[in-house]
């Protein structure tokens, strides 16, 4: 494969989507992409919904006197399904006479624009501490009926937090996903992510990305993630809908200009692909640098994530002078000189070429690149 034939080739993309997920995944890797899938959310279909929709006539029946929200989607969805089944309005007015608690900003949202008022918030958008702000009640839980809609992952361990305090506890699933065996490929997306083994995060749908986001918050990994999609894993969104989550977090996703997966393809691909078009000129012959690949004459190598993002800044430089607090910071949350001295050793160790890496005293590393 060449440059043109295969764009993608040496980066690496991550794959949220279950349904058409092959057709997604074919189209990258035929553009020279390797691609991590990890399916984060399979909806049922509405009509296939009878556990929801029994769960939800067993709800209004109870007439709860608390009620845990703890994603927008679910919120929306279960008010969708209860809609198209002639209990919305049933549904609505149990609602309006519990006392909801929300688990973000997002939750909370959901339920205003129902019609619907909260009376607390999680402050860490965990449902760990939104447990906690539900078991200070005045008065206590006990002998209360407490409605939980779940998500995701179905946290036992809070579950059993409520029973313990003595609720009367029923749970309301509006979307079903499935937990993979061991932490599964969600967490190895994750983890990938966090540890810039990723260059691009692909969605196509909305609730993917709550999903994620959810799980990442789950497992403490929230924060990590966050500021591994600001710093260097570029997200592309199918459209806008898509794209609003991960646009409400702070990050500025990709989205074509017509919203299909094609486009999505297409858009990933011209995207990344300039990034490899520039070569700069060295003593060790031409250097190009594609994803985590890097040709250096007639040699190409694949580099680790900690030495691509190094190589990366100091190639983007085009030889200029990389100030040594400027790469601390991409390899160490202190800073640390030590750490970043470490990281440029490894990388002079794993180029062709190690004096391609050059130290200048007292300001920092640049390329060794000629006019």
């Amino acid at each position: 494969m060449t440059a043109s034939t295969a764009p993608l080739k040496g980066y690496r993309i991550g794959v949220t989507s279950h349904r058409r997920s092959e057709d997604l995944i074919d189209a990258l890797e035929r553009r020279g992409a390797e691609v991590l899938h990890a399916p984060i959310l399979t909806i049922a279909p509405a009509a296939e919904d009878v556990d929801l929709l029994e769960d939800t006539r067993r709800i209004i029946a109870s007439r709860p006197d608390v009620c845990i929200i703890t994603t927008a989607y679910g919120m929306r969805r279960w008010l969708e399904v209860a809609d198209a089944s002639g209990l919305g309005e049933e549904l609505q007015e149990t609602l309006s006479r519990a006392e909801l608690y929300v688990r973000g900003p997002k939750a909370r949202g959901a339920v205003r624009a129902a019609g619907l008022a909260d009376v607390g918030i999680s402050s860490d958008e965990t449902t760990a501490t939104l447990v906690d702000l539900v078991l200070r009640v005045p008065g206590g839980i006990a002998g209360r009926r407490v409605v939980v809609q779940l998500h995701g992952y179905t946290d036992g361990v809070q579950l059993d937090r409520l029973r313990e305090a003595g609720a009367e506890l029923q749970t309301v699933t509006p979307y079903r996903w499935v937990r993979p065996e061991n932490g599964g490929p969600v967490r190895a997306l994750i983890d990938a992510a966090c540890s810039g083994e990723l260059d691009v995060l692909t969605f196509t749908s909305a609730p993917a990305v709550d999903a994620l986001f959810s799980t990442a918050h789950e497992l403490g990994l929230y924060p990590e993630l966050i500021s591994a999609l600001r710093r260097r894993v570029d997200t592309a969104a199918v459209g806008p809908i898509t794209a609003a989550p991960l646009e409400a977090a702070g990050l500025r996703p990709w989205v074509p200009e017509r919203f299909r997966m094609g486009a999505l393809v297409k858009l990933v691909a011209d995207n990344l692909g300039r990034r490899s078009g520039r070569t700069l000129t060295s003593p060790a012959g031409a250097i190009r640098l594609h994803g985590r690949a890097i040709t250096v004459g007639a040699e190409e190598l694949i580099l680790g994530p900690a030495a691509t993002l190094l190589f990366r800044t100091l190639f983007e430089a085009g030889g200029a002078v990389v100030p040594r607090e400027t790469l601390a910071r991409l390899v160490s949350p202190t800073a640390s000189d030590h750490a970043l001295d470490m990281a440029v050793s490894r990388l002079r160790s794993a180029l062709p070429a190690p004096g391609l890496v050059q130290t200048v005293v007292k300001r920092g590393y640049r390329l060794r690149v000629t006019a």
